[in-house]
């Protein structure tokens, strides 16, 4: 009896195990780069059991990060995890490299993240998982670099995605708006010009998120938008705000208390993903 028992124990572990949010490392082919970069891929429960598409969030990481920071940093481990579950949503967290900024560097022909992310990254998940194939399913948001890098694509790439955001995003590239020391300033400015070259406003003004309120304006996507009252990146952010409110975008921005930290970011994707729900659902892409 207790032989029987144990079987079906393990019967039922095995099918609960088998319908569990499901966590994928993939390698993911760049043609523009010639490379092969590594992804996560987190899969909602609920997608094994449905036949139906599934919208998809990108969710990119910040400044010296890596693909699965999202998954390895927050304070709750099963944070995006359960998110996935929650909203019935595949989340992908592709790599970004430590200072690409997602944009095809000027002056590193070997670095082309635009191109890689919005563009190559998309492809291979639609050819690989059951996804809504159209932006009206597809959503893109990140930290840091990676707030930058969601809007930057998202305002380039306005065919490719519903809604975007930010949490603490480096929303522009010219630091001398950002509440750094000397010594920091000296550091990132070595970063930052292997991607942009030398740090000039010809160089940098045409890559400033700030500077594309009317071309944000213009392409109409929701946009939600985080920041820390002590995060060093406050100011930038600020000024997007007020650019967008004086010509009129409608966006949903929040300072919140906190920093440039993964509590605060843990805390902050949350109602990010709350807001991206009510545009699925508007887009009659949400799976219920």
């Amino acid at each position: 009896m207790k032989k029987i028992y144990f079987f079906f124990t393990i019967l039922m572990l095995s099918g609960l195990c088998a319908y569990a949010s499901q966590v994928d490392t993939i390698q993911v082919p760049s043609a523009a780069m010639n490379k092969t970069y590594k992804a996560a891929i987190v899969l909602p429960e609920s997608y094994a059991k449905s036949k139906k598409d599934f919208p998809v969030l990108y969710l990119l990481h910040g400044g010296y990060g890596h693909f699965d920071d999202w998954l390895r940093k927050t304070p709750d481990p099963m944070l995006v995890k359960n998110l996935a579950d929650q909203y019935n949503i595949i989340i992908v967290m592709p790599e970004g490299e430590i200072f690409s900024y997602y944009i095809d560097s000027p002056v590193d022909p070997n670095s082309k993240f635009e191109t890689y992310i919005g563009k190559e990254v998309i492809q291979f998940i639609d050819s690989k998982y059951r996804t809504v194939k159209d932006k009206k399913g597809r959503l893109i948001t990140g930290l840091s670099m990676g707030g930058y890098g969601a809007l930057y694509l998202s305002t380039r790439h306005p065919d490719q995605f519903a809604a975007a955001g930010a949490m603490s995003g480096a929303l522009d590239p010219n630091m001398t708006t950002w509440n750094l020391s000397p010594e920091r300033f000296k550091g990132l400015t070595t970063f930052l010009e292997k991607t942009f070259g030398p740090m000039t406003p010809d160089n940098y003004l045409p890559y400033s998120v700030v500077n594309m309120a009317d071309q944000i304006r213009r392409n109409g996507l929701p946009l939600v938008l985080d920041i820390g009252v002590e995060d060093f990146l406050l100011e930038p952010n600020r000024e997007l705000h007020r650019r967008l409110v004086y010509n009129h975008t409608p966006h949903d921005y929040t300072e919140r208390p906190g920093g440039h930290t993964w509590d605060f970011w843990q805390a902050a994707l949350p109602s990010q993903l709350m807001f991206f729900s009510k545009v699925l659902k508007a887009n009659n892409t949400a799976v219920q």
